[in-house]
């Protein structure tokens, strides 16, 4: 696994290689590149957390607000041992395209706190998530920076969150707050059909995708890298289209069953053991053999850049669906385009959390509850709305879909610029 990780270049990097090739086709002044090529802020804050030993540790947390004239900043925080700088300032930039892409009056931020979560108990957990959001102070707001799960994280550290900031706040507009993070329980505020949306967002591309080329998902097979909740939502509701999950892999390791692996009970096994490893008729395979697996669709839904140039080659796949955030180093890119293995882009593919997370906070803000299909229905017109968007541009620019994707949303964010120009 390390060696891997050593490899990696810089996910910042990454991300502006793509918006630089993105601003050439759109056509957009080199000032707007500037912008967006820095965040406008970068918090890091640093604070003590009681043990249930007794002890205090110091931890270190990241709130990246990347840009901001489309709408109130808007990402997910991390809890993950390899969280740094330049990896929330990357996947704050993801964001920002990600909610313009879809025309989402949002802009985008990212956060993150530097530790190995499954070590620490309940506990410790929810006292780390208070005193981080305590941190963060006025840096997050319901008007201003919403936080949302990421990797690490789920709906529980969400209501922590909440629950924290609205203490904070002024005691009489207190349920006003509620809409300051988004992912929540359901009991607590949160959206019907949110755990599941970035899945079923992914889904959704890859049935138009299937749809476009006269391809029958029925007995198709896929391959996941990456079980928490993208990778398994996406996996389960893949499954009901009749497609076949034949490999799959976490932070433990890899496992195969040419047959088919059941991603229900996969999922149960990884709630239990807490990971994929010891399934019951799968076998042990590396993570090389993983990504020579030959399926018809892989979606990496793990940590960003996995896919180097080394996996670019071993891919046996027609079709790349990117369930995580940057999965793909830039010099990866053209040995999949000259493979003919497609590529859905992040900030399209794995948006649907984010789409869903805007619903949530309107319910908030206007005191409402939708019902699941209703969340459904609206995710899945604009997911459609917004492939159909990219798959023109890509045909009419004739470009990857990745600079499509980011193309389209660069020249919203240059279009709000040139009408608002910079202040003062």
């Amino acid at each position: 696994m390390s060696d891997a990780d050593k490899e990696k270049p810089n996910p910042y990097e990454v991300a502006l290689a793509q918006l630089d090739r993105a601003a050439k086709v759109a056509g957009v002044p080199q000032s707007v590149r500037d912008i967006l090529s820095q965040p406008k802020n970068e918090i890091i804050v640093n604070f003590p957390v009681r043990m249930d030993s007794g002890e205090l540790r110091m931890f270190k947390g990241y709130r990246v607000q990347h840009n901001n004239i489309l709408g109130p900043y808007k990402g997910g925080i991390r809890y993950h041992e390899q969280v740094s700088l330049d990896e929330v300032k990357a996947l704050a930039s993801w964001m920002t395209y990600k909610c313009a892409l879809h025309d989402i009056p949002f802009g985008g931020g990212k956060g993150g706190i530097k530790f190995r979560p499954r070590d620490f108990s309940q506990g410790e957990l929810e006292r780390i998530t208070r005193r981080f959001t305590h941190a963060l102070g006025s840096n997050i707001g319901p008007e201003y920076d919403i936080p949302a799960p990421d990797v690490g994280t789920n709906g529980q550290i969400m209501v922590w969150m909440m629950d924290t900031y609205m203490n904070v706040v002024g005691f009489t507009d207190k349920n006003a707050n509620r809409r300051v993070v988004t992912g929540k329980t359901l009991a607590s505020g949160g959206s019907h059909g949110r755990e599941t949306a970035t899945g079923q967002g992914i889904v959704h591309c890859i049935a138009e995708w299937a749809r476009d080329r006269r391809f029958d998902l029925n007995g198709a097979t896929y391959t996941v890298q990456g079980f928490g909740n993208v990778g398994a939502n996406t996996a389960k509701i893949l499954a009901r289209t009749g497609a076949s999950l034949v490999a799959v892999g976490d932070w433990k390791g890899y496992v195969t069953n040419g047959d088919g692996i059941n991603p229900y009970k996969l999922a149960e096994h990884v709630h239990k053991t807490g990971s994929v490893i010891g399934y019951p008729g799968t076998h042990s395979i590396s993570r090389a053999e993983f990504f020579a697996t030959a399926a018809d669709i892989f979606v990496p839904a793990a940590l960003e850049l996995e896919i180097g140039i080394e996996e670019a080659k071993a891919l046996n796949v027609k079709l790349i669906a990117e369930g995580a955030n940057g999965p793909t180093e830039t010099a990866a890119e053209p040995i999949l385009r000259d493979k003919g293995i497609d590529v859905i882009p992040d900030i399209l593919a794995n948006s649907g959390g984010v789409v869903v997370s805007y619903y949530e906070w309107l319910q908030n803000k206007r005191s409402e509850r939708w019902d699941l299909e209703e969340v459904e229905e609206r995710l899945a017109k604009r997911m459609k709305r917004t492939y159909l968007a990219v798959s023109e541009y890509a045909a009419m620019k004739k470009c990857d879909w990745r600079v499509a994707a980011m193309a389209i949303a660069v020249e919203r964010i240059a279009r709000a610029y040139a009408e608002r120009g910079i202040f003062p």
